[in-house]
């Protein structure tokens, strides 16, 4: 790896172990995408010759009688770890190169929440459990795996009686927690680290405050550190929510215009363009007029990113490890586009002697809301 970068692989069923040097030798790339409200992946390229023992230790990985197969990527940088994926594999593939004779062996995986979507528990009971407990209680299941719950209560916290009604377990463990997060307006994702084998499955409001990354720096001589970085602007992207609801003397519908800044979801631009369309939010129909402005306000953040940008970035340069989910600074675009983004999306690209990223950044509006942007 890079001078001060190192890269760290473990793998093994259920509690992964540092792998040989063999296998670290025959492994040419890694690669590790992050994205906001969705789960995480990866993928390990090998270049094996034709009788390399590797072939079958992998390929025997995926029969029926090891049915997880767990990888744990880290770096290191100046002496600090960061976890970029804890997941299992999923999908083994070999291309052979007729002329040469060697092969090359992608494995492919996602995070820790593939494991939630085996097994179907429809029916499964829960009386007297609100959506909060059933999610402790689902992720709970998994704490072999170094699952931690962490789980905000919502503003639709209902614990009915078990005599008038029991909630019950829909389909698999993940689909079911992707609903009940969806309901209220929340996400949910499994975030690695910060310690190895620990990952926190989140459940909760997607939080666009708190303290930025290091700024990205562009057109700025020595201070440059990315590689590239394009900006749009797309007015059409927005959206004005409008939480649907029935009131209930009458039966009469009612639409609830829901402003797009919340707390969570503060301003991060200053001019926010004009909402060109609707959004009709139709499954908070049987809720009160407050449940549904609360929960449209939680979902109204996913309606408002008119500025968009994509670039990338050489780790060795940047100094750290940029993640997504977080706010990052950004310097040297010009007037419109400097200040605070949210990152939505980054690709961890590593190969021998080079760590780069490829990121995606949103936000909502033009210029910045801060007179400076914190380095």
């Amino acid at each position: 790896m890079l001078k001060g970068i190192n890269l760290t692989l473990m793998i093994g069923p259920a509690v992964p172990l540092p792998v040989s040097q063999d296998v670290l030798d025959a492994l040419t790339s890694v690669e590790v995408t992050t994205t906001s409200g969705e789960a995480s992946g990866f993928q390990l390229t090998f270049t094996l010759s034709a009788r390399s023992p590797l072939h079958t230790i992998f390929l025997l990985s995926s029969a029926v009688n090891v049915p997880f197969v767990r990888v744990l990527i880290m770096v290191t940088i100046g002496g600090s770890i960061e976890v970029l994926m804890d997941g299992m594999m999923t999908h083994h593939e070999v291309t052979t190169d007729a002329k040469t004779g060697h092969a090359t062996l992608t494995v492919s995986g996602q995070d820790l929440s593939v494991v939630m979507d085996y097994i179907d528990f429809s029916g499964l009971p829960y009386p007297a459990m609100p959506r909060e407990a059933r999610v402790a209680l689902i992720v709970a299941k998994y704490a072999m795996f170094g699952l931690i719950p962490v789980v905000i209560p919502s503003v639709m916290i209902d614990v009915p009686l078990p005599t008038e009604r029991i909630y019950r377990h829909q389909g698999k463990d993940l689909a079911y927690l992707q609903k009940l997060a969806a309901d209220v307006g929340y996400v949910f994702y499994v975030e690695p680290g910060p310690a190895p084998g620990i990952s926190f499955a989140y459940w909760g409001p997607e939080i666009k405050v708190g303290p930025p990354q290091p700024a990205l720096n562009i057109n700025m001589d020595a201070h440059t550190n990315v590689e590239s970085l394009s900006f749009s602007f797309d007015k059409n992207k927005k959206k004005l929510p409008i939480v649907m609801i029935q009131i209930e003397a009458t039966k009469t519908p009612l639409g609830i215009p829901i402003p797009d800044i919340t707390p969570l979801s503060p301003p991060l631009g200053l001019l926010p363009p004009l909402s060109l369309g609707v959004k009709y939010i139709n499954e908070t129909a049987k809720l009160n007029p407050l449940q549904g402005a609360l929960i449209g306000i939680a979902k109204a953040a996913k309606y408002s990113d008119a500025v968009s940008a994509t670039g990338s970035l050489d780790v060795l340069r940047y100094g750290k490890v940029l993640k997504a989910r977080k706010l990052v600074g950004v310097r040297g675009a010009g007037p419109a586009f400097d200040g605070l983004h949210y990152v939505t999306s980054v690709t961890h690209k590593i190969k021998r002697g080079e760590y780069k990223q490829d990121f995606k950044l949103a936000r909502n509006g033009l210029l910045s809301t801060l007179p400076r942007v914190p380095v």
